[in-house]
């Protein structure tokens, strides 16, 4: 409290006590104890209502004390209850959480993991899948820069994500709590089969398989693969003690066009404690025909090789590299990729005003636009010898096809000649351009249709920066190749426009998301934000029938299917406002990755605790464990000294004080006739 406050208080109690004197004393004749009584109840009335108008701030203090956290992350997926440990677990937790000695020391933090990471403390073994890199990436976010240990209780078959052992924090230690039966069983299992989703009719597509053997014996099993009743490929395996995998090359034909379903399994003659990763399904989409992409070019830039990548990831395209006096030929071209085009190009120009192929133009330093004005009349350029860099914007608004925001905003910004860009006629803009973070109102990427020809504009090179950066910030270049994917599939489909577009695959594995997505457009082909749209999902087998309705994004309507079980699905989208609907089918495939397990991943958990320096325990040593954390002194409690100030005028009480003290020296001079 400072100076001038207390003189203000000395001033104040002088100033009641004065008119307490005045009001009751000055002149008076009698001095009788209710004329004090009143004197005191006016003095005590009068001096809080000053201290009130002076405000003095009251500070407090207190100790506080803040316990170390100790995060406790319980495995969750299925895998627990096909190894029956899932009781085991539920006590393990029970045991750690009800310990009076940790409660005093940590704050414990109860969380628990399969694909998603979440705070919780009740479990039912559901997950579909386990993703310990979660649990290591959302508790950096949570516990940022504390130092804590970690209890993982889990089997350590990770089914999904990046591998957990160098994801956590090395600062942090982890102690793995390890559950489940380590003993060794015969066990034969695929542990692994790679093959494309899409093959071509007449051709041969490869299936790679790598087998797993678990024994301490000489073994021989049969590995086959069938479709139907008949096995279309038969292979022969052998393992040993010192010989516990197997890889297996093979080539199958692609004799019918469709949807193909084959089953791989392994057999031997002695009895496996678990059979079912014996077998696993796979399928494969046979197609009659594939979509030639030609990338027409006089110079050589990373871009080409960038754009070649993602366009083959769809083993539906394939992209041939020509120069721009090699075409002669445009009929078999599905999408011409010009890159900077300049007058070399007049002949390509030429033939496609006759052939009509879609084209998807891409503009950089060496373009010469003044041809390109020439050649087209979607855009309209006035440019400068000057280089520019230009940031993209996403625009939300656009239309043409479903597209999400991979993170546009982020990624490096393409070089250009700097001038203006104006679009003339029918032209969707997906992404805008920025200089500096000031927007320029001038396409980045935009898209075009002409009295049904089709043209994408993408004005900037470094676009392999982009593939890239998508690459780091998603450890992935899926989504990056999936968006150069939807441009090339726009490009390619020269079909009318449906009001209606649906966007589903042929077949999903058990465990996987199974999204579909749907646009509504309107008769100006404008995407439809208050359509009502509603799926219905019928198993052809059991004829069971469920109904969902498609939720809005920014672009699109989806629905979630999960949950559903193995089999063949017919469903229809229907948009209750106008009747209009789609219809078509997919398929899920038996296959329960967390069913694959014999015994818990006790190396990698090891090797966890390792790198964190901490340590593995089994699920009979979790009185170990309990010790452990409590004989570390490295966790100890940090008592801090937590100061309050309040203002006075906060203090509700001291209004409701000085009402009651003038209440009652009213009611006191009432009752002795003083009024």
């Amino acid at each position: 409290m400072t100076t001038n406050t207390i003189l203000l208080l000395l001033l104040s109690l002088v100033i009641a006590v004065g008119l307490s004197y005045f009001q009751y004393f000055f002149k008076a004749k009698s001095k009788s104890n209710v004329i004090w009584l009143l004197a005191f109840l006016r003095f005590l009335a009068i001096f809080a209502l000053l201290v009130l108008l002076i405000n003095p701030i009251m500070t407090k203090n207190s100790l506080e004390i803040t316990k170390t956290p100790l995060a406790i992350a319980v495995d969750n997926s299925s895998s627990i209850t096909a190894l029956k440990s899932d009781k085991t677990v539920s006590d393990l937790y029970q045991k750690l959480i009800s310990n009076p000695a940790l409660k005093e020391k940590f704050e414990i933090q109860s969380y628990q993991f399969d694909a998603d990471f979440k705070p919780s403390s009740t479990f039912d073994f559901k997950g579909k899948q386990t993703n310990l890199d979660e649990v290591a990436k959302n508790l950096k976010s949570i516990n940022k820069n504390l130092i804590f240990p970690t209890v993982i209780i889990s089997d350590g078959n990770q089914t999904t994500g990046n591998d957990y052992v160098y994801r956590f924090d090395p600062v942090n230690k982890v102690y793995p709590l390890v559950v489940g039966d380590t003993t060794t069983f015969f066990d034969l299992k695929i542990n692994q089969l790679n093959v494309n989703k899409y093959a071509f009719h007449k051709n041969k597509f490869p299936v790679e398989v790598f087998l797993q053997y678990a024994g301490d014996k000489t073994s021989n099993a049969d590995f086959t693969i069938s479709q139907g009743n008949s096995v279309v490929a038969r292979e022969k395996v052998s393992f040993s003690p010192s010989k516990k995998t197997a890889t297996i090359n093979l080539l199958l034909p692609a004799d019918k066009v469709g949807l193909q379903i084959f089953k791989a399994a392994i057999s031997s003659n002695a009895k496996e404690k678990n059979s079912y990763n014996n077998i696993k399904n796979f399928a494969v989409e046979v197609i009659d025909q594939k979509s030639t992409i030609a990338i027409v070019s006089s110079i050589n830039h990373p871009d080409i090789a960038s754009l070649k990548r993602s366009i083959e990831v769809n083993a539906q395209r394939k992209v041939i590299l020509v120069k721009p006096n090699e075409i002669n030929q445009l009929q078999d071209i599905s999408v011409l990729v010009l890159y900077q085009p300049t007058t070399a190009f007049k002949a390509i120009f030429d033939n496609n005003k006759l052939a009509g192929t879609n084209t998807f133009i891409i503009t950089g330093n060496n373009t010469d636009f003044n041809f390109l004005n020439q050649q087209q009349h979607n855009l309209v350029f006035k440019m400068s010898g000057q280089r520019e860099d230009y940031l993209s914007e996403f625009q939300s608004q656009f239309n043409l096809f479903a597209i999400e925001n991979i993170g546009f905003e982020n990624f490096p910004p393409l070089q250009n000649l700097f001038g203006t860009v104006t679009t003339n006629g029918n032209v969707s803009v997906l992404l805008s351009s920025k200089i500096r973070n000031v927007a320029t109102n001038a396409p980045l990427l935009a898209f075009a249709e002409n009295q049904g020809k089709r043209t994408a504009f993408l004005l900037g090179e470094n676009s392999w920066k982009w593939r890239l950066q998508s690459h780091i910030d998603n450890q992935s270049f899926e989504k990056y190749d999936v968006f150069i994917d939807k441009i090339i599939q726009y490009l390619a489909s020269s079909t009318t426009r449906k009001s209606l577009v649906v966007t589903h695959e042929s077949f999903y594995n058990s465990g996987e998301a199974i999204v579909i997505n749907a646009q509504y457009f309107n008769k100006n082909y404008e995407f439809d934000e208050k359509a009502r749209l509603t799926i219905t999902v019928t198993n052809a087998a059991t004829k069971q029938t469920k109904n969902y309705d498609l939720l809005k994004g920014n672009n699109s309507f989806s629905a979630n299917l999960d949950g559903l079980t193995a089999g063949k699905y017919n469903f229809s989208v229907k948009e209750l406002n106008t009747n209009t609907s789609y219809s078509s089918h997919f398929e899920i495939l038996d296959f329960d990755i967390e069913k694959q397990f014999v015994n818990p991943d006790v190396t990698k958990l090891k090797q966890l605790a390792l790198q964190t320096n901490g340590k593995a325990f089994f699920e009979n040593q979790a009185d170990n464990l309990i010790n452990t954390l409590l004989e570390n002194k490295e966790y100890k409690s940090i008592e801090k000294n937590v100061s309050t100030k309040t203002p006075l005028i906060d203090w509700v009480w001291l209004l409701i004080l000085i009402a009651s003290l003038l209440t009652i020296e009213w009611f006191v001079r009432k009752y002795n006739g003083l009024l």
